[in-house]
């Protein structure tokens, strides 16, 4: 089977977990930044992260080289049309990225200049490749909470141009939820669709609290609810998708090997799953291996997949036009 040719559809992917290698190093030498080395080899390797990592956390380390190039305007736009150039190019018809703003402030940028600047690289990408997307605003648990609204207000600017979710995201504690309703209610006041990374790291109550506090509309990654009979059920009866990344969920030890992920077991029961990335390249993947990934682990027939690529289209925060033509690609 020919798994490039597939259409494919990423709902989750985060921007600085998908930068090219090569991109790192000339944007570090445009802004004098020093790199620890500037073989494309040594920072791919730095960037990529081990097959199996200790935990999250660990995982999460692969960040800090490719955030340090992003604090200008025109890294930003580069960047945003380059994953979207990836993705294109290996026929992924509609992605949506996920970035936080208010990581790339340590050179004065604002919040609306980095969100226009990385709306730009993917509208850019729109036009170049003819893929189509959206823009997701990741907030970040562990940062403080008086400037969420903030985010959210330049994001609703956007809303129908290029932004479409509020996201929370970073590292994963048990009852994160009840702190953030006000936000995710503001959120949704304001046009944004609502996604929240939950259930990643064994704890399916987080799933169960991120639909009946927070509101989402879909999870990230959600695996968890395997051990959360209520969770599951929620999820289940109010067939909320859930945007699992396969090889991510391996290398984060949030499930032990690619053979005990529950993605098969959910779909024959009725959970709407999605194949998703998360890090092109923290997790050294592309949507074409990922598919192929679970394809073959789990035996499935392009049908199958297809089922899987309309819960994609049907989960996609966009107009009820681009979920048509996703479906006629099909």
């Amino acid at each position: 089977m020919n798994y490039k040719q597939l259409p494919k559809i990423d709902l989750h992917c985060h921007l600085d977990g998908s930068v090219r290698p090569e991109t790192i190093i000339e944007l570090a030498e445009q802004q004098n930044i020093d790199l620890p080395s500037k073989d494309v080899n040594v920072i791919r390797d730095m960037m990529i992260a081990p097959e199996t990592c200790p935990n999250l956390i660990e995982y999460l380390k692969r960040f800090d080289l490719p955030l340090s190039v992003m604090q200008t305007k025109e890294a930003l736009e580069r960047i945003a049309f380059e994953v979207y150039e990836d993705a294109a190019l290996e026929n992924v018809t509609y992605m949506e990225v996920r970035f936080g703003p208010l990581l790339h402030r340590e050179k004065g940028l604002n919040v609306e200049e980095i969100i226009g600047a990385v709306v730009a690289g993917m509208q850019r990408a729109e036009k170049v490749h003819g893929i189509k997307g959206n823009i997701i605003l990741s907030l970040l648990r562990h940062m403080p909470t008086d400037e969420i609204n903030d985010v959210i207000d330049v994001g609703s600017q956007y809303v129908g141009k290029g932004v479409a979710a509020f996201d929370l995201a970073g590292g994963e504690e048990l009852g994160f939820c009840e702190k953030f309703i006000p936000f995710a209610q503001y959120a949704k006041e304001k046009g944004l669709n609502v996604t929240i990374h939950a259930g990643e790291q064994g704890e399916g109550q987080n799933v169960y609290d991120a639909i009946t506090m927070l509101g989402a509309e879909r999870v990230g990654h959600g695996i968890h609810i395997a051990t959360h009979q209520a969770a599951f059920d929620l999820v289940h009866d109010k067939q909320v998708a859930l945007e699992t990344c396969p090889s991510s969920n391996v290398q984060t030890k949030a499930v032990d090997s690619m053979d005990v992920h529950p993605i098969e077991d959910f779909r024959q029961r009725g959970i709407p799953v999605t194949i998703n990335t998360d890090n092109r390249t923290v997790s050294n993947t592309t949507m074409t291996k990922e598919v192929q990934k679970v394809m073959e682990q789990f035996n499935l027939s392009e049908e199958d997949y297809m089922h899987i690529y309309r819960n994609s289209v049907n989960a996609a925060f966009t107009d009820e036009t681009t979920k048509s033509k996703l479906l006629a690609s099909e």
